[in-house]
């Protein structure tokens, strides 16, 4: 009786978390179909990303359903094959800055370095698990080999968070400390759009930075305030930014994500994006999957949050379509039932709160 209970209040919670993310995409699709025609503005862009990560989302719940091992690691060794095949991923000065395709390819090795340690956590022979262990940090040196520190120092971070997960009691704590990291590099990069920082943290950024960015999100700011309400239409900031018009070649992008949803779709699109966000923390709050499977998906994709704060990744199909292809392999519930974990702090299947 108490196991077809406890199945019972985990479907509740699955059912509750689907239906969430179903109102939360569905609204972002509405709002920006509402925006573009109250600006004349070209919604195709946002709608692909919401249809890529649907798609993934639901990629990843079917294969790590009937796949808990391999579908994550071939989700890994899928991405990292596009981080270096990738165009423009060669070492040089593409990669100093995570602009444009740079920051895709950061985004993506995080997300496999995630997708291998999650593939770790579901394997339960040794040998196994020490082997996708060491996938994940041949990601992270691949990192370094291309060039790309954001993407080693992001890497390590997952790979870090993914160890020690085995030691949360709760996985609330770490969701929760995963949303704060999200919230205050989103701030940060407001603050320094705003001159807020104090001198000393301004110069140290701006550096890694760059003042062209820098100019590139007051732009965004501008437009914000200008149209608080509706933005100035999905895929209009580049016809509007004076920096754009200076740039050579325009790609007609603020390079921060938050900051293009508020320029081009207002408050309520700036706070739709976090809605999804806060979705997917829900989402794996909620999951019947161990708890260090949990927060390992949960740590690559803040790891995406903290690039698309600062760079253009969120443009990329294949960086929004792995993302949700992650968060589904971490919330799917494999047909056969995962054995607990013998460690300290571990819940096995069941989620804390």
């Amino acid at each position: 009786m108490t196991s077809t209970a406890d199945s019972m209040a985990g479907d509740d919670r699955r059912n509750a978390s689907d239906i969430t993310g179903v109102l939360v995409l569905a609204a972002c699709a509405a709002w920006s179909l509402i925006t573009a025609g109250a600006h004349d503005g070209r919604p195709e862009g946002v709608l692909l990303a919401i249809l890529a990560l649907t798609a993934g989302y639901a990629s990843g719940r079917i294969l790590g359903a009937l796949l808990p091992v391999a579908a994550p690691c071939a989700g890994a060794l899928a991405g990292l094959g596009l981080a270096i095949t990738t165009p423009h991923t060669a070492p040089g000065a593409q990669l100093a800055s995570p602009l444009g395709h740079s920051g895709a390819t950061t985004a993506l090795l995080a997300l496999s370095a995630g997708a291998a340690c999650c593939a770790a956590w579901a394997a339960h022979p040794q040998p196994q698990r020490l082997a996708l262990r060491m996938l994940a940090a041949g990601i992270t040196v691949t990192a370094a080999v291309l060039g790309s520190t954001t993407g080693f120092v992001l890497c390590a971070g997952v790979l870090l968070c993914s160890l020690a997960a085995a030691r949360m009691r709760r996985r609330a704590l770490g969701l929760a400390g995963l949303g704060l990291t999200a919230t205050l590099m989103t701030g940060m990069s407001w603050a320094m759009t705003e001159n807020a920082l104090p001198d000393g943290l301004t110069d140290a950024l701006e550096g890694p930075l760059t003042q062209h960015r820098i100019l590139l999100w007051r732009d965004a700011l501008h437009l914000a305030r200008e149209y608080p309400a509706l933005g100035a239409g999905p895929g209009r900031y580049g016809e509007l930014s004076p920096t754009v018009a200076q740039s050579l070649p325009p790609d007609g992008k603020p390079h921060s994500a938050p900051l293009q949803q508020a320029a081009e779709q207002g408050v309520i699109g700036a706070l739709l994006l976090a809605a999804v966000f806060c979705w997917v923390l829900y989402a794996l709050w909620r999951t019947r999957r161990p708890t260090p499977i949990a927060l390992t998906a949960g740590a690559a994709l803040t790891a995406l949050a903290v690039v698309a704060s600062v760079g253009n990744a969120l443009s990329f199909t294949t960086v929004t379509a792995g993302a949700g292809l992650l968060a589904g392999l971490a919330t799917a519930r494999p047909l056969s039932e995962e054995a607990p974990e013998r460690v300290t702090g571990s819940t096995g299947g069941r989620p804390e709160s």
